[in-house]
């Protein structure tokens, strides 16, 4: 993990071996032919790399992504693009702050789970004059409280009439996320008196909320869109008119500067990266039902190079 730092000294010591050799081997003249000195061939380095005309640079590239379903998808498949195009990537899973502050630091080169401005938008202002912001990735994200359509209510403050039956308990995902600390706010918001969000992962509440569907209980969960639960449950959003949970999200790619310099051609791809909802969900949904999420992610590339092909316009 965090590979950047040992790049960085590795190029140093390889700049100050050049600066040695140059000053020991002097007058070499160069070929007006090919403006190189005495043997060379005139091709750019193999290593350098290019993507039919934009130069892919150094092609060593770690992406960092929170491990919810979401992102699991969406790093998967720009992960698959970039290799495509010749980039040596590591994706790491890794916590809310930690994603935030590897970009910043330099640790790590960049990450499409940037969801703004509710879920992170506290880690935003941290670090934001450290990143380079390339926008947005996905729009129509949501956080809000999920229950199954089956159950009698409509609002957040509905709940109370299930205080018994859910143990005055809101099945949550990590604590710290984002959609937590949103969830506790809608506790005092609505006077939910002796109720808690109870935290433990985006893995865990999926299984929670799919054993009570299972048998037709009542829950309620920390829910966002996109998410494959939408897809394979009859949901509903409790209502929100004291706006805890805020409004829109839309998801951004976030990546370290001096990655324009460092490698042109996978700024320029993040740079472009842009899809639906239904996209993310089609690549969730086939890892839910068992598909490792490389493959998952590479289907979806495959039958949608229409789509691919814009993110990668302008390298030809």
């Amino acid at each position: 993990m965090f590979k950047l730092k040992w790049k960085y000294l590795g190029l140093a010591t390889a700049l100050l071996l050049t600066l040695l050799l140059a000053a020991c081997g002097g007058g070499q003249e160069e070929s007006p032919e090919t403006g190189e000195g005495d043997g060379g061939n005139g091709s750019e380095s193999e290593d350098q790399g290019e993507s039919e005309g934009v130069t892919l640079g150094d092609k060593e590239l770690e992406l960092v992504y929170v491990e919810w379903d979401s992102e699991v998808a969406s790093t998967n498949v720009i992960a698959n693009v970039l290799r495509d195009q010749g980039y040596d990537v590591t994706i790491t899973p890794i916590d809310n702050a930690l994603m935030w502050q590897s970009v910043a630091q330099g640790e790590a080169d960049g990450m499409v789970a940037a969801w703004l401005p509710g879920t992170h938008g506290d880690l935003y202002e941290q670090y934001k004059a450290d990143l380079v912001d390339l926008g947005t990735n996905l729009k129509g994200a949501k956080i809000g409280l999920v229950v199954p359509e089956y159950m009698d209510a409509t609002t957040i403050g509905d709940l109370t009439n299930f205080s018994d039956e859910l143990d005055n308990k809101i099945t949550g995902i990590e604590a710290g996320a984002g959609v937590v600390k949103a969830a506790e706010q809608s506790i005092e918001d609505y006077g939910l008196d002796g109720w808690e969000v109870q935290t433990s992962s985006s893995g865990a509440m999926a299984t929670a909320l799919g054993q009570a569907i299972d048998n037709e209980e009542p829950i309620v969960v920390t829910g966002w869109t996109p998410h494959w639960k939408f897809a394979k449950y009859d949901l509903k959003y409790l209502e929100d008119p004291e706006g805890s949970f805020g409004g829109e999200e839309e998801i951004k790619t976030m990546v370290r500067k001096g990655l324009e310099d460092d490698s042109p051609a996978a700024y320029q791809i993040l740079d472009q990266f842009n899809w639906e909802a239904a996209d993310m969900e089609e690549v969730m949904l086939a890892i839910q039902n068992g598909t490792s999420a490389e493959d998952a992610a590479a289907a979806w590339v495959e039958d949608n190079q229409d789509k691919v092909d814009e993110w990668v316009a302008g390298l030809e």
